[in-house]
């Protein structure tokens, strides 16, 4: 039996979880609090400075392994409380680590691949890629099949323009040449069960549609859809944004995901922002 270990088992992990689920995977993951799961995974409680009870017997028979907790300051915590339990494991196929476009930094708007350099502006991009370079490192040193997708901006079934729009969450941000790079998860999904299928142990992909879009246009179409007025675009600087959400707006760049076609042979279903939300519409109308 094929067993996904999900160190992480929240938004993202959650729809790949349940997609291999229904084929009969065994299913396992961590939570910070081991709340019980809806879907009847077997859950572990997880955190820095609280490590797996017994790693041995939650990791045993585990094929797949799939890495989305972020690192703090300290570093990944995974990394650094079960680097070698995960070592150790007989009969892993495939490790994923879950990473993001974030550790290309500022590009002014232009484009970047998978063999651009890692120049991360914030820190959060900073901890990413020191995270990825630890994991590559057991890669290389012990032959751990490692992976590492670094992804856009996730949106989907109840994350995305379209729910902040309703809620009343919704501004158009007016940055001048301001894009960001998307993918809908059913098409990480995809991207991860195509390298399941093809592993290329220490392989890098970059996980986008194919429509880098300005945000203020997202929130445009989010609204047409639903057919209320768009808000008006406010400046940068007079936004009502977190600061973790301010923070986004430092990187400007377009990625570029060509090595996921040609490598992993992926179609994506949603090559553009206005497919993917199309979809959620019609989601949202069926529901209602």
């Amino acid at each position: 039996m094929s067993a996904l270990f999900c160190f992480g088992l929240g938004y993202s992990a959650g729809f790949l979880a349940r997609e291999l689920a229904g084929e009969g995977w065994r299913i396992a993951g961590t939570s910070r609090d081991r709340a019980a799961s809806a879907d009847g995974f077997t859950i572990h409680r997880f955190c820095r400075g609280s490590p797996l009870a017994d790693a041995a017997a939650a990791l045993a028979g585990t094929t797949h392994l799939l890495l989305s907790i972020p690192p703090d300051a300290a570093g990944d915590p995974v990394l650094s409380e079960h680097g070698g339990d995960i070592v150790a494991l007989g009969g892993l196929r495939w490790l994923g680590y879950l990473s993001t476009t974030g550790v290309y930094g500022d590009r002014g708007g232009g484009w970047v691949d998978e063999t651009s350099a890692i120049q991360p502006s914030g820190e959060r991009g900073r901890r990413r890629a020191v995270a990825e370079a630890g994991w590559l490192d057991l890669h290389r040193r012990h032959g751990l099949p490692v992976h590492v997708f670094r992804l856009a901006g996730i949106y989907g079934s109840g994350r995305n323009a379209l729910e902040t729009v309703r809620q009343g969450g919704a501004q158009r941000i007016d940055k001048p040449g301001q894009v960001f790079s998307r993918i809908h998860v059913a098409d990480m999904v995809q991207a991860l069960r195509a390298s399941m299928a093809r592993p290329d142990p220490g392989a890098v992909y970059n996980v986008c549609d194919d429509d880098p879009a300005p945000p203020e246009a997202v929130i445009a179409y989010a609204c047409r859809l639903l057919g209320v007025p768009s808000p008006p675009l406010v400046p940068l600087d007079r936004a009502a944004l977190s600061a973790m959400a301010r923070s986004f707006y430092d990187d400007n760049k377009r990625v570029a995901n060509r090595r996921l076609k040609e490598e992993l042979g992926l179609r994506l279903r949603y090559p553009s922002f206005r497919d993917g939300l199309d979809a959620l519409a019609r989601e949202i109308s069926a529901a209602s």
